[in-house]
């Protein structure tokens, strides 16, 4: 399987009152990885930053496309505790339909960190959006052609 591993720096703001990392900020985290993998930047490119090309929205005010969230599941595994180095963040595409994709993570401690521990699963509905008409608008050859790789089995859910 191949997955982007997206690091992802917690904030001191990200924990509760229990010393671990907020059940809401969890999802902004998600939403962090989601821009640094598939985003267009002006500064470093997610391909040099993440070991891959799949940064191929224009996320910046006045695109063409917007992506909207149809849906989010995740699985909280482990409570994350406040750590200094990046959450390993590994993603990779469970769908990629017609004018959506289906984006999967899980979120495990810091790369080189002993335990590995898995923290959550994920997965986010994304519907790509043409600005100008709000209409969904199909996934073109070049999205596409940059996500394939990355196309594997969804997430499975433990506790349903």
């Amino acid at each position: 399987m191949t997955r982007l591993h997206v690091p992802i720096r917690l904030r001191w703001s990200d924990l509760d009152a229990y010393g671990h990392v907020n059940n809401a900020e969890m999802l902004r985290l998600l939403e962090e990885a989601r821009i640094q993998a598939f985003w267009e930047t002006d500064e470093v490119s997610a391909e040099h930053a993440i070991g891959g090309s799949t940064a191929v929205l224009d996320g910046r005010p006045g695109a063409d496309t917007l992506t909207l969230i149809a849906r989010q599941e995740i699985e909280y595994l482990a409570p994350v505790p406040y750590l200094r180095q990046p959450l390993d963040v590994q993603m990779w595409l469970g769908r990629l339909g017609g004018a959506s994709l289906e984006v999967c993570y899980e979120v495990f401690s810091p790369v080189g960190a002993e335990p590995r521990t898995a923290y959550a699963r994920a997965a986010t509905t994304i519907v790509l959006v043409d600005a100008a008409s709000e209409r969904p608008r199909r996934i073109n050859d070049r999205e596409r052609a940059a996500w394939t790789p990355f196309l594997d089995d969804p997430i499975v859910f433990t506790k349903r």
